[in-house]
């Protein structure tokens, strides 16, 4: 597959991912607009004790991004919930974000009766579904986001609305200009080394992708990116229906690096891919270097992923899209549609029976 033949490409993207990617700095614009327009009523002006996320896949990872953006700042605990029930810990002085992008993710809508239940403050971010009802009916705050994406597509919606929430809240900073600038960043590297029309080993995602096919990724970052790299496995499976795994620096120093030595015959098929931020804690770069030296010195394919930006924001969703636009590769190069995800839509069917 020549990665270089844009009718290669439209061939197997016949619901156009590609458009989507290509398009996500201008959905981060809409979404500011969005988040400027956000009214939080007085009555959510308290002294929260945590904030508490609540959403599954697409839907969370923005949750991720969020408290990866804000965890150095805020004063709360922040925490992000993939389940059918709140933690023990949630309250009336709780502020709940319900993220469902249809509206209608079972494990969501229970975790927002459970916090409608222990009195908790709600803000739900949804395209609609019951989730727009029930925000409606109880006269939660509401923010609507466009419909027609796939979820994972979806995540400029997703955690700007969130950003300009907290910040409206006073638990965080104001981000608008980082997020302005974040735009433009994305829109260049789309435009110097991800993009379509980018050839050969100028596109870092081309080759990168390259590298990657025909084997078992094994996804590396610091515990401030560890959001990026639950984008990128989330990526990589939902989009390229390729598996892959992660650990985060310095834990993965203290067990999973003794673990790249058997079954020898599947660690043929490993790489590592290792993201990196010059704002790292110097001692967890020291540690990615000592690591990289071990895994090349053990003849282990290694990768590294450079940050860009100034803000923490800017590097963040640089690494992102970087992961965004590999894992659409991936997909043509493994051959397949990036778009559809049938197993998903065959187990809400069957949850639905």
């Amino acid at each position: 597959m020549n990665l270089d033949n844009l009718k290669d490409i439209m061939r197997l993207d016949r619901e156009n991912m590609l458009r989507l990617l290509v398009s996500f700095p201008g959905q981060c614009r809409e979404a500011i607009k969005i988040g400027e327009r956000i009214n939080v009523p007085f009555s959510y002006r308290k002294g929260y004790v945590n904030v508490i996320f609540t959403g599954l896949g697409g839907s969370a990872i923005g949750a991720d991004i969020v408290c990866g953006i804000t965890e150095e700042e805020i004063k709360v605990p922040i925490f992000v919930n993939r389940n059918y029930t709140l933690p023990h810990f949630t309250g009336k002085n709780s502020l709940v974000f319900a993220i469902s992008y249809s509206g209608n993710t079972e494990e969501t809508l229970s975790a927002y009766a459970d916090a409608k239940k222990r009195g908790s403050n709600i803000i739900a971010i949804t395209s609609g579904g019951k989730l727009k009802e029930l925000a409606v009916k109880n006269k939660d705050v509401l923010i609507l986001i466009p419909q027609g994406y796939p979820p994972r597509a979806a995540l400029g919606y997703s955690f700007i609305p969130a950003i300009f929430s907290l910040s409206k809240l006073g638990l965080i900073k104001e981000k608008r200009n980082d997020l302005l600038k974040t735009t433009v960043l994305l829109k260049e590297m789309q435009g110097d080394m991800l993009g379509a029309h980018v050839h050969g080993r100028k596109n870092i995602a081309k080759e990168t992708a390259k590298k990657i096919h025909g084997s078992f990724p094994v996804i590396y970052a610091s515990s401030r990116m560890e959001s990026v790299m639950t984008r990128w496995k989330g990526q990589f499976a939902e989009n390229g229906k390729h598996l892959s795994s992660g650990h985060v620096f310095p834990e993965m120093n203290h067990n999973e690096i003794v673990g790249w030595v058997y079954p020898k015959n599947i660690l043929r098929n490993f790489l590592a891919i290792i993201l990196r931020d010059r704002f790292d804690h110097p001692r967890v770069q020291k540690r990615m270097d000592i690591t990289y030296s071990i895994l090349k010195k053990a003849q282990f394919e290694v990768i590294e992923i450079e940050s860009n930006g100034a803000s923490l924001i800017e590097r963040m969703l640089s690494l992102v899209v970087v992961g965004d636009f590999i894992s659409f590769y991936l997909a043509i190069l493994n051959g397949i549609d990036p778009t559809p995800v049938e197993r998903i839509t065959y187990l809400k069917k069957q949850l639905a029976k």
